[in-house]
């Protein structure tokens, strides 16, 4: 049975979590999103802003809006029941999105994706945190401080008195990808420097993308395919323990765009994961999935890239009428040199060194 991804999106309160989620709705194409929203008090803004959007991907059915306290708090009495609602859903959604609260350690969360009667349906896809760049270039956490302390005031459920520098650092202690938001509102020179700041703050092949009133193209959020719930002892918060129990890259464009590249066979596995990270290293490259040839097997490779992991499977046997080769889908930020790319990585599929 295959299990649902889940992507997990973290940030503070104002960093820009629900905009981002509404912009992956209306861009999601055909894909059945179910979102569940850690909006808590007596209005609940992010649920009614999403359920306000006209994309068919928004509609009520799929929005689960937890109103009882922070989620990482309340995991067992709001999380479990809200996943089996959408696991019952018929048909059941592509990929589920839960947007935390601002005040969410998302360790907790992970750590749940492991209860034994949810662990065989879901997997966490990848933790996205939204981070906002103007306040962090004012050496803060949220744009709004006097709104983020009234957030714990009203939270009764609240079982973590983290100071916010703390949180941050475990949020991006357990991020896949981070995006630094709000960055229209930066210099140049800021938002580089904000970006190499958050690059040494997390982990090998975490990325650091930014992002202007979250419009992140999701085939970049989505799709990450990190089973976060099987690694988290290099997740763990750093500072305490919650009571429920390649090379790091500088982006520096707005936009994403996709492209295919068609490639020989190639010698053996070794020698193209060889030649896939080098490109993944020397061009900036988000992610890379397609299918390969590997000479002397006659079934198709498939292969998805995400920083400096690659997870390869054999599939199906190649078709008589099939051409016996590579055919990858990379995806980067715009300003990628394709040809020179294209060059590089036909010379290396020729050229064997291993």
């Amino acid at each position: 049975m295959k299990k649902i991804p889940t992507t997990i999106i973290t940030g503070f309160l104002g960093a820009g979590k629900t905009t981002l989620v509404r912009h992956l709705l209306e861009h999601s194409n055909n894909q059945r999103l179910a979102l569940i929203i850690n909006e808590f008090g007596e209005l609940g803004i992010d649920g009614e802003l999403l359920q306000t959007c006209n994309e068919k991907n928004c509609h009520g059915q799929s929005i689960i809006e937890l109103t009882n306290g922070c989620i990482c708090c309340t995991v067992a009495e709001e999380f479990t029941p809200a996943i089996e609602t959408i696991l019952n859903q018929n048909p059941q959604p592509d990929h589920i999105v839960i947007e935390t609260s601002g005040l969410a350690l998302p360790q907790p969360l992970v750590r749940a994706f492991n209860w034994p009667e949810i662990k065989s349906q879901v997997t966490v896809d990848g933790v996205v945190v939204v981070v906002d760049g103007p306040a962090l270039s004012n050496g803060q956490f949220a744009s709004d401080l006097k709104a983020i302390k009234q957030q714990r005031a009203n939270d009764e459920e609240l079982n973590h008195e983290t100071p916010l520098a703390e949180l941050f650092e475990d949020q991006l202690a357990c991020g896949d990808l981070i995006i630094l938001n709000k960055t229209d509102q930066l210099t140049s020179d800021t938002t580089t420097q904000l970006i190499q700041q958050l690059d040494h703050a997390t982990r090998e092949g975490v990325r650091v993308l930014k992002a202007t009133m979250g419009a992140i193209e999701p085939s970049v959020l989505l799709g990450l395919d990190m089973a976060t719930e099987n690694d988290l002892l290099v997740r763990q918060e750093i500072h305490h323990t919650h009571h429920d129990e390649s090379v790091h890259q500088v982006h520096d464009h707005d936009e994403f765009e996709s492209w295919v590249v068609e490639l020989p066979s190639f010698t053996h596995l070794e020698h193209l994961k060889q030649v896939i990270k080098k490109a993944i290293v020397d061009f900036n490259i988000l992610r890379v999935k397609g299918f390969s040839a590997i000479n002397g097997i006659p079934r198709q490779l498939v292969l998805q890239a995400v920083g400096p992991r690659i997870d390869c499977y054999y599939d199906r046997p190649f078709r008589p009428d099939e051409e016996f080769s590579t055919k990858l889908v990379f995806i980067s930020e715009a300003g990628v040199d394709k040809i020179k790319l294209s060059r590089q990585l036909n010379e290396s599929a020729t050229q064997c060194t291993l």
